[in-house]
């Protein structure tokens, strides 16, 4: 089935964490919060602006993206779960989300470094 948000929204499919251990007790699946990252699968045109043009939306498909815990509206289409959300309830884009050593991404402020020991 192929779905296309429209205007402003954005379909995102929630990124699997790891097993959640908190001082060796495992937290049971229902027990766990769901996580706030995901895949953006399909985005609307954009917003139309006060002129009648459309702005386009800063996130495509295939972004990695960060938002809110309580954001968008979950559906369920052929036994997958996605959440329908407007563009503004996205927090960040993850830059380079595939590898750890990505030279494109937000380098750490020299102050937050110092603190962590870095």
């Amino acid at each position: 089935m192929h779905v296309r948000p429209l205007h402003y929204r954005i379909l995102v499919q929630r990124l699997e964490e790891g097993e959640q251990q908190i001082g060796g007790i495992i937290i049971p699946d229902s027990a766990k919060e769901k996580p706030q990252r995901g895949t953006v699968i399909a985005a609307g045109n954009g917003r139309v602006n006060d002129e009648g043009e459309r702005v386009p939306l800063d996130v495509k498909a295939g972004d990695t993206i960060l938002f809110g815990k309580y954001s968008g509206q979950e559906i369920k289409l052929d036994g997958v779960e996605y959440l329908i959300m407007k563009e503004d309830d996205v927090l960040a884009a993850i830059e380079g989300a595939g590898t750890a050593t990505d030279d494109t991404a937000t380098p750490v402020p020299a102050t937050v470094a110092a603190r962590k020991g870095r």
